[in-house]
């Protein structure tokens, strides 16, 4: 049997459509990533060919398959206290001025999107606990989201490698990780703190319940995506957010190439937009 092989023009149809599901745009650069995969599932699913596969990843009805391709697509690569700085300025400039101007009771809310494997978001979690003086005046809700269903499963279970750790000091490490002999698994408590969901920010109906946060982190997940995704994604954070919430980008993203509804704070551990204390 002749092996499977994809052609330009079919490199091309499945891009565009993957994009329009996922806001994910795949350069040329990207084909040998792209064809590896999907030969991978058109043999895992006997489909013989790329037609005869793009047909069910297209009218299948669970939308299964899909998943398990954009598992299959998407890049997981983290650590924790990744760009630290940004933490330090959570600590020590946003969270003091948010609890300042806060009216209403009720806990302060971050989201974290893309979850990953679970470092940042637990990363956050460890440094209030930390660093953050109010995190025994304040509830925080911490909700973590990503398109892969594989990637947050791997981060509820909470199990690490040498190199997921390799940033955190020593005494982190021991306090909040035991090795079982399969990695460093995180303890319960922290795991209990963090709520794992799963969101593809271009679809209107998966972000539709997010609202009301103070804080969103979405660092290095616009770099996949084209203008016009970046934009979609700036106008959800901006209604996921309250007036004077926070956006935390990575640190080669620029929300001011991408929207106008964002204030640049420059603090002096970070730059990070917001959301208007007028805006409704």
């Amino acid at each position: 049997m002749a092996p499977i092989t994809l052609s330009h023009e079919e490199f091309l149809k499945f891009r565009e459509f993957f994009y329009r599901k996922t806001g994910i745009q795949f350069e040329d650069s990207k084909r040998y990533f792209v064809d590896k995969r999907l030969i991978e599932r058109i043999e895992a699913t006997d489909s013989g060919n790329f037609r005869n596969y793009f047909i069910t990843l297209r009218f299948e009805t669970s939308g299964q398959e899909l998943q398990t391709l954009t598992n299959l697509m998407t890049v997981n690569e983290t650590y924790f206290f990744r760009e630290e700085y940004q933490f330090k300025c959570l600590v020590s400039s946003i969270l003091p001025e948010i609890t300042a101007l806060r009216k209403k009771q009720g806990p302060i809310r971050i989201w974290s999107v893309p979850s990953s494997s679970g470092e940042e978001p637990y990363s956050i979690a460890m440094y209030l606990l930390e660093y953050w003086p109010g995190i025994n005046l304040w509830d925080v809700e911490i909700i973590s989201s990503d398109i892969d269903t594989k990637i947050i499963a791997q981060a509820r279970r909470g199990i690490y490698s040498d190199r997921s750790i390799q940033h955190l000091p020593k005494n982190l490490l021991e306090k909040y990780f035991h090795y079982n002999g399969e990695g460093y698994q995180i303890c319960d408590d922290l795991r209990q703190a963090v709520e794992f969901t799963k969101v593809n920010l271009m679809k209107p109906s998966d972000v539709r319940g997010y609202r009301e946060f103070d804080i969103i982190f979405c660092r290095n997940l616009l770099i996949y995506f084209d203008d016009l995704s970046r934009r979609q994604a700036a106008d959800t954070f901006y209604d996921a957010l309250n007036p004077g919430g926070f956006l935390c980008l990575g640190h080669s993203e620029s929300m001011s190439r991408v929207s106008s509804l964002y204030q640049v704070r420059k603090f002096s551990d970070a730059v990070i937009y917001q959301k208007s204390m007028e805006a409704q």
